[in-house]
């Protein structure tokens, strides 16, 4: 297991701390949201208009057997990745899975400062907003505190020293392996 996954709810900061740690370890890093974009020549939205939750599942579980196939990589999942469990599994047996944690409060200041999530992602719930993310976190959290390898608190945190922590510990993680 030489590949490092980022999990956790949209807005704690998955893809900018992938990008840090793949230029700190000199992995290919890989926005697995943006690969399904570009793979389907629509937005994340688009797709849940013409297809639904289910067709964009269908798609993400592609990416996730993609991707699991390559290594060392670093990847940020999309936040329901861990919906499925064929993609947990994915995840579990080929790459060490860090949860970026943060509250709901955090995720939603963040979310509403990014002009990109309005075009790209649907609301998934009934209205969106704060009640959407505790909605979803209520049934997420679980899943991630399960799955995760490493849980890193981001709210009070900068994306370079969360990179610089994780990398700290993958570190450990190789060593402990020889």
């Amino acid at each position: 297991m030489t590949s490092l996954y980022l999990v956790g709810y949209r807005g704690c900061g998955k893809t900018t701390v992938a990008r840090l740690l793949g230029d700190r370890l000199g992995w290919p890093a890989f926005d697995a949201d943006e690969l399904l974009e570009q793979q389907a020549g629509q937005t994340i939205r688009e797709i849940f208009a013409l297809e639904g939750e289910a067709g964009f599942r269908d798609r993400e579980s592609q990416v996730v057997r993609e991707l699991t196939a390559r290594e060392p990589i670093v990847v940020s999942w999309g936040g329901g990745v861990i919906l499925r469990e064929e993609n947990r599994t994915a995840l579990r047996t080929s790459g060490h899975i860090v949860w970026l944690r943060a509250r709901a409060e955090t995720l939603i200041k963040r979310i509403e400062q990014d002009p990109t999530t309005g075009a790209r992602r649907p609301n998934l719930t009934a209205g969106g907003g704060i009640e959407e993310v505790k909605q979803l976190l209520a049934v997420r959290e679980p899943i991630y505190a399960a799955l995760a390898n490493l849980i890193v608190d981001v709210d009070d945190n900068a994306p370079p020293a969360i990179a610089q922590h994780i990398a700290a510990w993958l570190v450990t993680q190789q060593e402990g392996r020889q």
